[in-house]
């Protein structure tokens, strides 16, 4: 590789020397087009996901879940694709322990520490 490199080099010399115009090929970046954008170099999976996120769709759950309150108007949502879904809670933000209880389909539950609640949704597979 660096004896190529070294005879190009040697080669674009010696024809500067000699007057000869220098056609060096050109590459996709520096086309008319420019650098192509993630849309048009995403394949894939990666494609899928960008355009469901145009649609306003979030099909893996990328984003970031929306606050809620903890209240029993406003509880916290959990999705899950059972009957039931085992939740921790951290009471208090210094807290370094995690309260583990188990939330089941139907109303929303409180948790048995702190007082936040839960409600479990069913949640489908985007495949």
């Amino acid at each position: 590789m660096a004896c190529r490199m070294l005879l190009r080099t040697c080669r674009t010399i010696q024809l500067a020397r000699v007057n000869v115009p220098l056609t060096l090929p050109q590459r996709a970046v520096t086309s008319a087009k420019g650098i192509p954008t993630d849309d048009e170099q995403a394949a894939g999976l990666e494609r899928r996901i960008l355009q469901a996120l145009k649609k306003g769709n979030d099909p893996f759950s990328i984003l970031k879940p929306k606050k809620y309150a903890g209240t029993k108007e406003d509880p916290h949502i959990v999705p899950g694709i059972g009957q039931k879904r085992m939740v921790g809670c951290l009471c208090e933000e210094d807290n370094t322990a995690i309260v583990w209880f188990w939330l089941h389909e139907g109303n929303s539950q409180r948790c048995p520490s702190c007082g936040s609640y839960y409600k479990f949704v069913h949640h489908e597979l985007p495949h």
